[in-house]
């Protein structure tokens, strides 16, 4: 392993500590405002590219970091477009 792929998978896990704190976000609010989710959704896709991609270079530590980033776009992806379909048949509260 070398010292770029380790910085690199420690900037993966990084980010999917935070990508996790906004699943657990739009968990608690249940709606999604302020926020175009097809961003997360590019995301989503280029963190599965990576899934493929860091293997081929031999770059297993950027590759775990990876899953977990991953795992946590899409699982946002996923929660958004549940939560604004919901929130668009669900009248607002007065």
């Amino acid at each position: 392993m070398q010292a770029p792929d380790v910085v690199n998978g420690i900037f993966e896990l990084v980010g999917s500590v935070m990508c996790w704190l906004n699943v657990y976000k739009i968990l608690q609010d249940k709606r999604v405002e302020g926020v175009y989710w097809s961003v997360s959704a590019f995301f989503s896709v280029w963190g599965m590219w990576n899934l493929y991609y860091y293997p081929t270079l031999g770059q297993w530590a950027s590759f775990a970091g990876g899953i977990f980033l991953a795992a946590g776009n899409i699982t946002w992806t996923l929660l958004a477009i549940r939560y604004a379909r919901l929130n668009r048949l669900v009248p607002a509260e007065a």
